[in-house]
């Protein structure tokens, strides 16, 4: 029994293992804080816990107890569950024939409402079948009184009709004929019945009859020979006005093309070609002659004729369609006689006269009569964003910050403009010739202006001075634009344009390039005996303060040129017809500006880079070999920066208003120093150990100066542009790291070669062969040297840019490495 109890307790264990989505469920339907419920149960565990010390088990009896208390519950409440399941079988089968039998039912039910269902639906359609007759019958009753109604109208009102017709009853005949064509509009389903047809053909006859009455009528009261009838207008006219618009639209039509033409009959005799008056110097008389017209029409006419016909607006523009007509004669006929003055002055009354229409009508028998009402722009005092509609006499100051300003919206033009100004256009080459000779009247003073008066004064706190003539210019460009545009927006736009381009470009050669200062190919520079001697303001810039002042002025200048040109171009954008835009193109002129700012920047970085080529010169021809101990920074760097603090806040100051241009400056002149004094660099030969010290202590006062080159001087330091620092860093630490390979022993051979290509990541045999000749190596050891670095060169290009990082922890030597940690110590304390 013993032997088998460990076998019967490992079955009952494995008995009483359940799965684990099993336990889960339980855990769920069941939560229980009972250890002897957990599912990883463990006995010995849950002993301790009950006597966790010997003490403990002084209550083991009582323990025992409650567990056998526990065990005899649990085997009840199992006995009962057990109990009660015996009949739990049965009971369900009884469940479910209880259901199936009161579904049997149900269907029962459901079937019998649905026949009695069906049975109602036919009863309910056999009811309304009648009902439905009836209303047929009444609407088919109802829809024949209407229509005999309207027949009866219909026939009554044709009658009605052509009695007043005879008897001129304008008055109730439009009302009538309004009533009898709606309710003819009834009848048109019904014209395959003779006697509607005829009733159709009478009312198109009586129209017809109408409209050819009325138009005698009309005939008789203004023939198109003779005078006004003297009586005025009549009421009969009036009421077939009203009639007129219920008839043909065509009825109509002729009536106010027949009333038009007799109205400005005695127009078109006054203003004859032949006629003094008729000239472009006595235009206003045309103008006052319809004015005076208009107003006699208001008296006399204003109430016969109706409202929406518009007979006022309607006079006035076919008054313009003729006198366009007529102008564009004449003047063909006299081109010769036209001048600018007179053009001017005729297009100046018109386009009054045009803005006067606009005032007084709508524009709604025009073709595109719909008008906008402006908006108002908002405040400039750019030219070319100022508003067009003030006075054009008036000052006008151009600033250099309105390049910011938000454009000024497009103001539409009114619906009459151009409606007889049109016939200009074709004259106005005139005026197009005239700007031409005025533009270059107005480039010749200011070239003579600028000879007389010279540069202008440097206006540090304004950042440099820009040239009054450009603004002058602008000024004029927007007058004329202005000008041009009320003229045309077509053709004349381009040629006019055409002229700007012209005289931007010679404002560009003429008054800014023109007057650059040039360089002279005599030397000023300094000689090695003036720089050993180190004297401080013995040495002068190429350029005058004045030149310098003078080439930032035009920088300045060409700038604004730049930027308010590119304004000028979009203004022509908008100005111009939309079919023209694509012809509006400044940008070879704003190229040229951009020419002379690149020039003037040119100028500036030859000036100083002029002025510090004597000292570069004289660091080149320095017996570097002899020199015995390191000092301060040498003689030709004092040189250098004397220049450099001379020319840059002097450069600076005059182009803070330009910062970018500026920073382009100091951009070039790196550029351009850097790699010079490297090249001058190299022709330092041979150099003693101490030499290559001093020379790289030299060139990192330089590199100090150059970082801090675009603050030099200033009482404001800036950090400088990070595109400049980095030209400044890794132009110079290769300068520094030539210096390091110079210094560097070149025993053993493969070491300096390695660190020759660490250092400088420079492939190019030229370079090491400089190298070697710093060094003042021979010939023969120069030969293997260069064989031996060929032979090391990395193979592939990728692996020369992967090693091109300049770093300073290169192995070498111990003797190369306690001479720079010494150098470093004196760099240091020299800052």
């Amino acid at each position: 029994m013993e032997e088998d109890e460990p076998e019967l307790a490992a079955g009952l264990e494995a008995a009483l293992e359940l799965a684990p989505a099993v336990q889960a469920a339980i855990e769920q339907v069941f939560p229980s804080q009972d250890p002897l419920d957990r599912a990883d149960f463990n006995a010995v565990e849950y002993i301790n816990t009950l006597f966790p010390t010997e003490q403990s088990l002084a209550n083991i009896d009582e323990v025992v107890n409650k567990i056998r208390l526990k065990i005899r519950r649990l085997d009840d409440n199992i006995r009962t569950v057990v109990r009660g399941q015996t009949n739990v079988g049965q009971d369900g089968r009884q469940a479910l024939e209880e259901a199936q039998k009161a579904i049997q039912q149900l269907f029962g039910k459901i079937k019998d409402i649905k026949d009695k269902a069906e049975k109602s639906e036919q009863m309910v359609k056999e009811i309304t079948r009648d009902i439905k007759q009836l209303d047929h019958a009444k609407r088919h009753l109802t829809t024949s009184i209407t229509t005999l109604n309207h027949l009866h109208m219909l026939a009554g009102g044709v009658d009605s009709l052509e009695a007043m017709t005879r008897r001129r009853q304008y008055g109730e005949v439009a009302n009538l004929l309004q009533g009898v064509v709606n309710v003819l509009e009834h009848f048109n389903k019904y014209m395959g019945i003779p006697q509607i047809r005829q009733l159709s053909e009478r009312v198109k006859a009586a129209q017809n009859e109408l409209g050819q009455q009325i138009l005698a009528d009309f005939e008789e009261a203004f023939p198109s020979q003779g005078t006004k009838r003297p009586g005025g207008p009549s009421n009969v006219l009036r009421d077939a006005c009203l009639v007129a618009n219920v008839l043909d639209p065509r009825i109509k039509q002729e009536i106010i093309k027949k009333f038009i033409k007799q109205h400005l009959s005695e127009y078109l005799v006054l203003f004859q070609e032949n006629q003094d008056v008729a000239w472009l110097d006595k235009i206003d008389r045309r103008y006052a002659w319809i004015k005076r017209q208009l107003v006699d029409y208001e008296e006399k006419y204003g109430r016969m004729f109706p409202q929406e016909w518009c007979m006022t607006e309607r006079i006035a523009v076919e008054f313009c369609h003729v006198t366009r007509t007529e102008l564009a004669k004449i003047m063909r006929t006299r081109a010769k006689e036209i001048e600018v003055k007179l053009l001017l002055f005729a297009i100046q009354r018109t386009t009054n006269f045009e803005g006067l229409l606009a005032k007084r009508f709508s524009g709604c028998t025009l073709a595109d009569g719909t008008v906008k009402k402006p908006e108002v722009p908002p405040p400039s005092t750019n030219p070319f964003l100022e508003d067009e509609t003030g006075t054009e006499t008036d000052e006008i100051v151009i600033e250099k910050t309105d390049m910011d300003k938000p454009k000024k919206p497009k103001v539409p033009d009114n619906p009459f403009h151009g409606i007889v100004s049109k016939c200009f256009e074709p004259h106005l080459y005139v005026y197009i010739e005239s700007q031409d000779k005025n533009l270059g009247e107005l480039i010749d003073r200011f070239v003579a202006d600028f000879k007389a008066q010279g540069p202008p004064k440097p206006n540090v706190d304004e950042g440099g001075a820009v040239l009054p003539s450009c603004a002058d210019l602008f000024v004029y460009y927007k007058k004329c634009m202005v000008q041009c545009s009320q003229l045309s927006t077509g053709e004349p736009m381009i040629a006019l344009t055409t002229i700007f381009q012209k005289y931007l470009r010679e404002y560009a050669w003429k008054i800014l390039s023109g007057n650059l200062p040039k360089t002279t190919s005599s030397s000023g520079g300094l000689t090695i005996t003036s720089l050993l001697k180190e004297k401080e303001g013995s040495e002068v810039a190429k350029f005058t303060l004045e030149e310098l002042c003078l080439i930032c002025s035009i920088l300045s200048t060409a700038e604004y040129c730049l930027a308010t040109t590119q304004q000028l171009e979009e203004k022509l954008k908008e100005k111009v017809d939309a079919s023209l835009v694509e012809r509006i193109n400044l940008t070879g002129e704003m190229d040229t500006f951009s020419i002379v700012i690149s020039n003037s920047i040119q100028l500036l970085v030859q000036d100083l880079d002029a002025a510090c080529d004597p000292a570069l010169t004289a660091m080149s021809k320095m017996q570097w070999q002899n020199v015995e101990h390191v000092g301060d920074q040498s003689p030709y760097v004092t040189s250098v920066i004397l220049h450099i603090k001379q020319n840059v806040p002097i450069i600076r100051d005059n182009l803070a208003s330009t910062r970018k241009y500026f920073t382009q400056f100091c951009i070039k002149f790196a550029n351009s120093f850097i790699p010079k004094f490297i090249n001058h660099l190299f022709k330092c030969k041979p150099i003693s150990m101490v030499g290559a010290e001093q020379l790289l202590l030299d060139t990192h006062s330089l590199k100090m100066v150059l970082l801090d080159l675009p603050s030099i001087g200033s009482q404001v330091v800036r950090k400088a542009p990070a595109s400049y620092t980095k030209i400044v860093v890794k132009g110079m630490t290769r300068a520094e790291m030539i210096l390091k390979v110079v210094m560097a022993p070149h025993e053993p051979p493969v070491v300096f070669v390695d660190n020759y290509i660490k250092l400088l990541a420079d492939c190019s045999t030229d370079t090491f062969q400089k190298i070697l000749d710093m060094k003042g190596l021979k010939r023969s050891e120069q030969s293997s040297m260069l064989d031996l670095f060929r032979q090391r060169l990395p193979a592939p290009p990728s692996g020369v840019e992967n090693t091109g990082s300049l770093s300073l922890s290169a192995p070498t030597p111990e003797q190369e490495s306690s001479r720079i940690r010494k150098l470093e110590k004196l760099i240091k304390k020299r800052l």
